[in-house]
Protein backbone atom coordinates (compact mmCIF):
# COMPACT_ATOMS: atom_id res chain seq x y z
CA UNK A 1 0.00 0.00 0.00
CA UNK A 2 2.66 2.68 1.15
CA UNK A 3 5.35 2.74 -1.70
CA UNK A 4 7.55 5.58 -0.91
CA UNK A 5 7.89 8.96 0.67
CA UNK A 6 6.66 11.69 -1.78
CA UNK A 7 6.47 14.71 0.32
CA UNK A 8 6.97 15.98 3.85
CA UNK A 9 4.97 19.15 4.44
CA UNK A 10 5.75 21.31 7.75
CA UNK A 11 3.83 24.43 8.15
CA UNK A 12 5.18 27.98 9.75
CA UNK A 13 3.22 31.11 9.91
CA UNK A 14 6.15 33.05 7.80
CA UNK A 15 6.39 31.12 5.18
CA UNK A 16 9.39 33.42 3.64
CA UNK A 17 11.31 32.79 6.86
CA UNK A 18 10.81 29.55 6.99
CA UNK A 19 12.16 29.42 3.36
CA UNK A 20 15.30 31.18 3.98
CA UNK A 21 15.93 29.40 7.20
CA UNK A 22 15.71 26.06 4.93
CA UNK A 23 17.74 27.12 2.67
CA UNK A 24 20.32 28.51 4.67
CA UNK A 25 20.05 24.28 6.21
CA UNK A 26 19.81 22.80 2.92
CA UNK A 27 22.12 24.75 0.84
CA UNK A 28 19.27 24.78 -1.93
CA UNK A 29 16.73 27.22 -2.98
CA UNK A 30 12.96 26.37 -2.99
CA UNK A 31 12.63 24.87 -6.82
CA UNK A 32 8.45 25.95 -6.52
CA UNK A 33 6.73 28.77 -4.43
CA UNK A 34 3.10 29.75 -4.35
CA UNK A 35 2.09 33.53 -3.72
CA UNK A 36 -0.34 34.52 -1.33
CA UNK A 37 -0.99 37.80 -2.39
CA UNK A 38 1.76 40.60 -3.38
CA UNK A 39 4.14 40.51 0.36
CA UNK A 40 3.50 36.61 1.56
CA UNK A 41 3.99 32.77 0.23
CA UNK A 42 1.50 30.01 1.01
CA UNK A 43 3.64 27.58 -0.13
CA UNK A 44 7.30 26.84 -1.02
CA UNK A 45 8.63 23.06 -1.94
CA UNK A 46 12.60 21.90 -1.76
CA UNK A 47 13.73 18.70 -3.59
CA UNK A 48 16.96 17.21 -1.95
CA UNK A 49 18.73 14.32 -1.26
CA UNK A 50 19.37 11.34 -3.42
CA UNK A 51 16.14 10.44 -4.48
CA UNK A 52 15.24 14.06 -4.26
CA UNK A 53 12.36 14.30 -1.97
CA UNK A 54 9.77 17.05 -1.73
CA UNK A 55 9.81 18.83 1.71
CA UNK A 56 7.05 21.64 1.63
CA UNK A 57 6.36 24.33 3.81
CA UNK A 58 3.18 25.39 4.44
CA UNK A 59 1.26 28.62 5.59
CA UNK A 60 0.17 28.02 9.30
CA UNK A 61 -3.41 28.69 8.29
CA UNK A 62 -4.17 26.09 6.17
CA UNK A 63 -3.08 23.33 8.51
CA UNK A 64 -5.67 20.90 8.44
CA UNK A 65 -6.77 21.15 12.01
CA UNK A 66 -5.05 23.97 15.24
CA UNK A 67 -1.64 23.72 15.71
CA UNK A 68 -0.28 21.90 18.74
CA UNK A 69 1.26 23.90 21.73
CA UNK A 70 4.57 21.76 21.52
CA UNK A 71 6.14 19.83 18.71
CA UNK A 72 5.50 16.34 18.95
CA UNK A 73 4.29 13.92 16.69
CA UNK A 74 5.81 11.39 13.85
CA UNK A 75 9.20 12.69 13.28
CA UNK A 76 10.09 12.31 9.38
CA UNK A 77 14.34 11.47 9.85
CA UNK A 78 16.66 12.85 6.82
CA UNK A 79 19.86 10.65 6.29
CA UNK A 80 23.26 12.18 7.12
CA UNK A 81 26.59 11.07 6.61
CA UNK A 82 27.33 12.72 10.11
CA UNK A 83 24.64 13.01 12.50
CA UNK A 84 26.75 14.86 15.61
CA UNK A 85 27.75 17.69 12.91
CA UNK A 86 24.31 17.77 11.34
CA UNK A 87 22.92 18.08 14.89
CA UNK A 88 25.51 21.02 16.30
CA UNK A 89 24.95 22.31 12.64
CA UNK A 90 21.11 22.95 13.36
CA UNK A 91 21.73 24.52 16.48
CA UNK A 92 24.10 26.93 15.39
CA UNK A 93 21.08 27.83 12.77
CA UNK A 94 18.38 28.41 15.50
CA UNK A 95 17.09 25.22 16.08
CA UNK A 96 16.75 23.51 19.58
CA UNK A 97 17.28 20.28 20.69
CA UNK A 98 14.34 17.98 21.07
CA UNK A 99 16.66 14.63 21.16
CA UNK A 100 20.54 14.82 21.27
CA UNK A 101 22.31 12.24 19.19
CA UNK A 102 21.60 8.67 20.58
CA UNK A 103 22.54 5.23 18.88
CA UNK A 104 19.77 2.80 18.35
CA UNK A 105 22.28 0.01 17.12
CA UNK A 106 25.04 -0.69 14.93
CA UNK A 107 25.08 1.61 11.89
CA UNK A 108 21.68 3.55 13.24
CA UNK A 109 22.00 7.04 14.99
CA UNK A 110 19.09 9.85 15.42
CA UNK A 111 18.73 13.54 16.30
CA UNK A 112 16.50 15.57 16.25
CA UNK A 113 15.62 19.41 16.30
CA UNK A 114 12.88 21.91 16.77
CA UNK A 115 13.14 24.54 13.74
CA UNK A 116 12.25 27.84 14.14
CA UNK A 117 9.16 27.59 13.05
CA UNK A 118 7.99 24.99 15.67
CA UNK A 119 8.55 21.60 13.33
CA UNK A 120 10.42 18.73 13.95
CA UNK A 121 13.41 17.90 12.05
CA UNK A 122 14.88 14.08 12.67
CA UNK A 123 18.10 13.51 10.74
CA UNK A 124 19.89 9.85 10.67
CA UNK A 125 22.54 7.96 10.24
CA UNK A 126 21.28 4.97 8.69
CA UNK A 127 23.09 2.05 7.18
CA UNK A 128 19.90 0.53 5.72
CA UNK A 129 19.38 3.77 3.52
CA UNK A 130 23.13 3.62 2.36
CA UNK A 131 22.77 -0.16 1.05
CA UNK A 132 19.49 0.80 -0.75
CA UNK A 133 21.64 3.12 -2.45
CA UNK A 134 24.51 0.48 -3.87
CA UNK A 135 22.23 -1.57 -4.74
Amino acid sequence: MLRGLTTVSLFAEDVAAAARWYTEVLGVEPYFTRPLGEQELAYVEFRLGDHQHELGIIDSRFAPGPRPAHPGGAVTYWHVDDVEGAFERLLSLGATAYEKPIERGPGFVTASVVDPHGNVLGVMYNQHYLDMLNR
